[in-house]
């Protein structure tokens, strides 16, 4: 089978667990006036879908490098469909809880899983094999949003997580037949040599990567800059509330958001193929840390600058999820590309804490999102800064080949004291 259509297959699966995350922010209204739970409590249901989700990622990312991503993937579908189905029959806050992060788990097994056919089928392409995939994780509630919204306003919010549920489970199951890793000793064509684009050649198990200083330096980065986008992800239509911005400008912004994000890591995976990883990091977190400022500041005048303020904010944001596995991968080898971007995958557990329920509480607390974005900004600013000491890092090493280096500069120097 030709690795296009497996890289479409894949695709496909992005774009159907991408909903549970995009489109998430149009069930929060309906949510809220139909239980009675406050909004900090509705959205830390969001913050344990992608804690408890990410977190899953290590494990499914080791069982995928060996197993292939078939079986897993085919478990996501059952796990997503019920568990977003489900969530329309809870009717406490623990159950709507549990529900959401069984469909998480989910979406853990199904974005590793598709991930890994973009990293190990297309070491020629790797920036652009793993924009187009994750593009189909960000950009593809723009087709799905509007029906949401209409099955929401129509049917309700209960009978709309049942019927998508059940379909999306079921169109990842069929999905899934296309998906496996690449044969043993396959031999794709040699990536093309750009001076920019850094490439190392050993390949580090996940123990060897976290035995690295580079490994740290992409996780707080990561971290830092996964924050803005979640919150404006989960809270783009209560910030629009709270700004005076109307049904129809919300509607277009939501319409516009996942086009932005899914387009934006075509671009800057395209980019960073031809400019190298560092180099496009430094220059579209930069950029996100004004957009972000600028929701807070030229959003609040109105729809016709909050939507493109938020747009741009995707625009600028969705890329992480294809320059960190990318130049992981370079970094680190393909090999193990699932299993130890999975480990680097975490920190978006960790940013949707301050992302869901407590940027939220915060709002609710003063009264303003001004605190939330701007301090988004700030760690946005720091993840681009960071972009320009990694690229002065030298390569990773081993730590036995590191302590060999280190002996062999010892036996050299006291050769030469000998001599």
């Amino acid at each position: 089978m030709n690795r296009w259509i497996r890289l479409g297959a894949a695709m496909i699966v992005m774009i159907l667990i991408g909903n549970l995350q995009y489109s998430w922010t149009l069930f929060v209204k309906p949510i809220v006036a139909a239980t009675g739970w406050t909004l900090a409590e509705v959205q830390w249901g969001f913050t344990f879908f992608i804690a408890l989700g990410t977190w899953a990622m290590p494990l499914s990312g080791w069982l995928i490098d060996r197993l292939g991503p078939r079986v897993f993937i085919g478990v996501a579908g059952w796990l997503c469909g019920a568990g977003w189905a489900a969530m329309g029959f809870a009717h406490s806050l623990t159950t709507f809880y549990a529900f959401y992060s069984m469909a998480g788990f989910g979406v853990a097994f199904a974005y590793c899983g598709s991930l890994a056919i973009a990293l190990k089928w297309f070491p020629d392409k790797r920036g652009l094999a793993v924009g187009l995939i994750v593009a189909g994780y960000g950009s593809g509630a723009a087709l799905f949003n509007p029906v949401f919204a209409h099955l929401i306003r129509t049917a309700g919010y209960r009978a709309t997580l049942l019927e998508t549920g059940m379909a999306q489970g079921l169109l990842i199951l069929m999905a899934c037949a296309c998906l496996q890793n690449p044969p043993k000793g396959a031999v794709f064509a040699a990536p093309p040599a750009r001076p920019r684009v850094r490439r190392h050649l050993e390949e580090f198990t996940g123990w060897e990567m976290l035995r690295t200083p580079q490994f740290y330096v992409l996780y707080f980065m990561m971290l830092m800059m996964g924050i803005g986008g979640l919150m404006a992800t989960a809270q783009v239509a209560p910030v629009a509330a709270s700004y005076g911005v109307g049904a129809t400008g919300l509607a277009i912004a939501l319409s516009l958001n996942p086009l932005a994000n899914g387009g934006g890591r075509v671009f800057w995976g395209w980019v960073s193929d031809h400019l190298g990883r560092e180099r496009t990091m430094f220059g579209a977190f930069l950029l996100q840390a004004v957009f972000l400022m600028s929701v807070a500041t030229v959003g609040r005048w109105g729809a016709r600058w909050f939507v493109p303020a938020v747009a741009l904010v995707f625009f600028t944001w969705g890329e992480l999820y294809v320059l960190f596995p990318a130049v992981l991968a370079d970094m680190f080898g393909a090999r193990h590309a699932a299993a130890n971007y999975s480990i680097l995958y975490s920190t978006k557990g960790v940013a949707s804490i301050l992302a869901g329920g407590l940027a939220a509480g915060l709002f609710e607390r003063t009264g303003t999102w001004d605190y939330a974005f701007y301090g988004s900004a700030a760690l946005a600013l720091a993840s681009a800064l960071t972009a320009i000491a990694l690229l002065k890092m030298p390569a990773p090493q081993k730590r036995h080949a590191a302590a060999e280096a280190v002996a062999s500069r010892a036996r050299a120097a006291h050769a030469a004291d000998g001599a």
